[in-house]
């Protein structure tokens, strides 16, 4: 996407279900085979009840949609500020929410909040800043 282009204000919005598979996917490329992720008779001893999705998996997610969707490819991740709220649960639908909070012109930067939301629940809120280099 051409940073000229992009408006303070404008959004981007995408869904995508969280799979068992997409979970032990994550938890064997990670390491991180936390019971919670993996046990479900584990995880319902726990405040929960079932297992949830690892909160970086989610988190990833927006990842995926700056470097896909919006802005689109070639998009530098510079950082990212996340604040966990709620679990999601596996076979729940995420929906990512990019919006343009601030142009940086001399550094063609975006600074984007980013929103994770199940149904009207939102699990993740944060703040990106990306960089779109001359394509």
């Amino acid at each position: 996407m051409n940073f000229e282009k992009i408006e303070i204000g404008q959004n981007f919005e995408s869904d995508m279900i969280i799979t068992d598979e997409m979970v032990k996917e994550f938890a064997r490329i990670t390491g991180d085979n936390n019971p919670l992720h993996l046990d479900e008779e584990f995880a319902k001893k726990t405040q929960f009840g079932r297992r949830i999705a690892h909160g970086m998996l989610i988190a990833s997610l927006i990842s995926k949609v700056l470097g896909r969707d919006f802005p689109g490819p070639g998009t530098v991740y510079v950082s990212q500020f996340i604040q966990f709220r709620k679990p999601v649960y596996i076979g729940e639908t995420v929906k990512i929410k990019i919006e343009v909070k601030d142009k940086k012109i001399e550094k063609k930067r975006l600074i984007l909040n980013t929103t994770v939301m199940v149904k009207d629940r939102i699990v993740i809120t944060g703040e990106a800043e990306v960089y779109l280099p001359d394509q």
